[in-house]
């Protein structure tokens, strides 16, 4: 921290200015092909705990193919933006988020499971709201996503409130503490690692993914049609990198902590209180997932297309044909 400014402020503008850099290359990067001797794989990523390691594998040399390009963006929302007009080739998204992409004419295929979220993500409130109930009335800030839709659809199921019963204040990821702080919002759908940080500022959570089970779900999803032979191989470095760092995490946990904190903008200890509520799947239990032989994300993406399409957020269920690939998991466990 330097004199007042809180750290968040500080990664914020980091941010901006990161994802202008980026965006910058990233044009330069998806010229045709002729314009230079490999486009690189593009993925977009927002600030996640879960997605860390990948930025991780980057930073600490385990990503040894030069034609990947990691794109920072300040939401899942500007990262779907970016894949639907064409900026990049993946993104990393909560598996409700692919499922309203495919909807929307992406054609998204899942190749790799960062994290099941089991606390990491929740409801935060303000003093005097000391049940769901108290909710009434009162306004709640939340993405304009299907993530956020879904846990606020799950919110107020659980509070039997009607949406009409709330004032919804639609902010992306990037301005939920200048909202709260700013007194804006009595309520806040957020994640890590917001969660750690208003908790440790006496704000309490009121709901959370452990109420979710087997819903949410954070992954790695391409457009496989539109990948050249170089970005798939590509691609399959960077899933073998982040089981690498997964590695570094289980066996030098305080250090990769410090490394996510100081990439992150926020202190090493958010860090851990944060990866408490997450599984990070590692290589075999991805190929368990991604093949089907463990069906909790089948049918959670099954489960998910029915609630979104039961609360509007899909005029229809989803296909859920060909969502998931094992194909670009490295060959064995690190």
């Amino acid at each position: 921290m330097i004199g007042k400014r809180h750290p968040q402020t500080s990664v914020n503008r980091q941010r901006r200015t990161l994802i202008a850099a980026s965006t910058a290359s990233l044009f330069l990067s998806v010229l045709p092909a002729g314009c230079g001797r490999h486009d690189p794989l593009t993925i977009a990523a927002h600030t996640w705990i879960g997605y860390e390691p990948m930025f991780m594998a980057r930073d600490m040399g385990f990503l040894h193919d030069a034609g990947l390009s990691l794109v920072e963006t300040g939401s899942a929302t500007e990262s779907i933006e970016a894949l639907a007009h064409g900026k990049v080739l993946g993104a990393a998204l909560t598996i409700d988020e692919v499922i309203r992409a495919r909807a929307d004419g992406l054609p998204l295929t899942v190749v790799l499971v960062f994290n099941v979220s089991i606390g990491a993500d929740a409801v935060l409130a303000r003093p005097g709201i000391e049940s769901l109930a108290d909710l009434a009335d009162k306004r709640i800030g939340v993405e304009r996503s299907a993530l956020g839709a879904l846990i606020l659809h799950k919110l107020l199921d659980a509070a039997e409130l009607p949406r009409s019963a709330v004032e919804i204040v639609p902010i992306t990821y990037d301005q939920h503490l200048e909202a709260w702080r700013a007194g804006e919002i009595d309520a806040l759908i957020t994640f890590e690692p917001i969660v750690s940080e208003l908790r440790g500022e006496g704000f309490t959570a009121i709901f959370d993914s452990r109420q979710m089970p087997d819903t949410i779900f954070d992954v790695l999803a391409v457009q496989e049609s539109r990948l050249s032979r170089g970005q798939r191989r590509a691609l399959r470095e960077l899933t073998r990198g982040h089981f690498e760092a997964l590695t570094h995490l289980r066996r030098n946990r305080d250090d990769a902590a410090f490394r996510m904190a100081a990439r992150m903008g926020v202190p090493a200890r958010h860090v851990l209180d944060g990866l408490r509520g997450l599984e990070l799947p590692n290589r075999n239990a991805n190929e368990r997932y991604l093949s089907g032989r463990n069906p909790r994300i089948a049918q959670a993406a099954a489960t998910l297309s029915e609630v979104m399409s039961e609360s509007g957020l899909l005029t229809e269920p989803a296909d859920l044909q060909d969502l998931f690939t094992a194909a670009y998991l490295p060959r064995h466990e690190r």
